[in-house]
């Protein structure tokens, strides 16, 4: 900590729990209170129960949690594999003059438009462009997949290419100084070492399409609801127990996969 006092660190930690406890943890609390409680005619919930738990690991909310998994999984690596790409491409125009640069300032501002713009606004333009042939995909899950990916591509290209910024050339040239051709290079060399900045940006990736409401509402097709859909329909109904026992099991599953996934970014990072 850049603050030295102790006096002035403990003003610091006292401001960091005002700040907190209001905006972050409280709410997070009340709905864990409200997923184990029957009723709350009160200030404080009543009647602890596990029955909203229970409706939420089974049937239609269970297959909506399959299906967030399912469409955050193919989401995020369409976007890790597209923001990789273009990382790598914009990273080796900027070495080339003024047009590379050029060129690299225009793919980073098509990249950052998905997120610049709001999240319907997206869902809107993939329903209008693939609701025609030749590409129709309009009713069908991949409109939604397709959908999320484009919105969280961004994450994957920038933290793609903050890591390459930082990546020390020296690896590069002398594997290239050895007679290592350049597919060789880039497979040997520059992805192992961007493995823990690919691991984190599929962890973001996967997060962000896990909570993804806006332009799912647009796309999502009947056979294909995804879980925050579902806590949006229980709490538009005033099921807001069986809402907050839904959003649990989201943010856990959420948890469990972004905790694995920082297990191999750590292991990586130590190879």
């Amino acid at each position: 900590m850049l603050v030295h006092s102790r006096k002035a660190k403990w003003a610091l930690w006292a401001l960091f729990g005002l700040l907190f406890l209001p905006l972050f943890a409280l709410p997070l609390l009340v709905v864990a209170a409200a997923s184990a409680s029957a009723n709350w005619s009160g200030a404080l919930p009543s009647g602890p129960t596990v029955e909203h738990y229970a409706e939420a690991v089974r049937d239609e909310s269970l297959d909506a949690l399959v299906t967030s998994l399912l469409t955050a999984a193919a989401a995020s690596l369409l976007a890790l594999a597209a923001g990789a790409w273009a990382a790598l491409a914009a990273a080796s125009l900027g070495g080339r003059g003024r047009l590379g640069r050029r060129l690299k300032r225009a793919l980073d501002a098509l990249f950052i438009l998905p997120v610049a713009v709001p999240s319907v606004v997206v869902g809107l333009a993939v329903l209008v462009a693939f609701s025609q042939p030749p590409l129709l995909l309009n009713g069908t899950r991949w409109i939604v997949i397709l959908a999320h990916a484009v919105l969280v591509t961004a994450f994957a290209y920038q933290s793609v290419s903050a890591a390459l910024a930082r990546l020390d050339p020296m690896y590069e040239q002398a594997a290239a100084s050895l007679g290592g051709r350049p597919w060789y290079v880039l497979l040997r060399v520059r992805l192992p070492l961007l493995l823990p900045s690919l691991n984190a940006a599929a962890g973001l990736c996967f997060a962000l399409s896990m909570g993804e409401l806006s332009a799912t509402m647009m796309l999502y097709p009947p056979d294909w609801t995804p879980l925050p859909v579902l806590i949006f329909t229980a709490a538009d109904r005033g099921s807001l127990f069986t809402g907050s026992a839904l959003a649990v099991v989201l943010m856990a599953t959420t948890l469990l996969v972004l905790l694995a996934v920082s297990r191999i970014r750590t292991k990586a990072a130590y190879r």
